[in-house]
């Protein structure tokens, strides 16, 4: 989390959490979705504006995390923005070559576990957490398969928020 960020939380600890404002999708995209938008419907089927500008994706990867609950956000200055998620906290990219495997925030994550769901999506548990792998990178995880790094197992998406300890939609708190 950046300096600025702490001394915010110090400075202005009770500052309300904010809902439904940013999402994450399959892809390791970031979307912010205001009032007009989260009306309009859910996410991801109204996914509201991408988020472009390089330096605030950096800010907003450097300061994601989440609580107990296993709810995921942003840390904004004072604010805790929680994110809505497509599919998993986490998005990775897989290497051709040697499969290394690196969060959508470029963290480096050693895979434990892997899991497709009932669409055909990987998911890898690892040492950082669980995701989603990106689309893009299905031929290197099809090949780290196929070499017998990976055994995936068949699961459920509604099934993986449970038992991997993640919320998807944060609601006031309680989700």
């Amino acid at each position: 989390m950046d300096d600025i960020v702490k001394a915010a939380l110090k400075k202005w600890p009770n500052v309300p959490h904010c809902y439904g404002w940013l999402a994450l999708d399959a892809r390791g995209d970031w979307y912010m979705r205001d009032d007009r938008i989260q009306a309009a419907g859910p996410f991801p089927q109204v996914k509201g504006s991408r988020i472009q500008h390089e330096k605030l994706r950096a800010f907003i990867e450097r300061n994601y995390g989440h609580d107990d609950a296993g709810a995921w956000f942003f840390q904004n200055g004072p604010q805790r923005v929680y994110v809505e998620l497509e599919a998993a906290p986490w998005v990775w990219r897989v290497a051709d070559g040697d499969f290394a495997v690196t969060s959508h925030t470029g963290l480096p994550a050693t895979p434990r576990g892997a899991w497709l769901d009932e669409h055909g999506r990987l998911f890898l548990d690892t040492d950082l957490g669980f995701g989603v792998v990106h689309t893009l990178d299905m031929g290197p995880a099809a090949d780290a398969v196929e070499a017998g790094r990976w055994d995936p197992q068949a699961l459920a998406i509604a099934a993986m928020p449970a038992r991997f300890g993640y919320v998807r939609r944060p609601a006031g708190g309680s989700a």
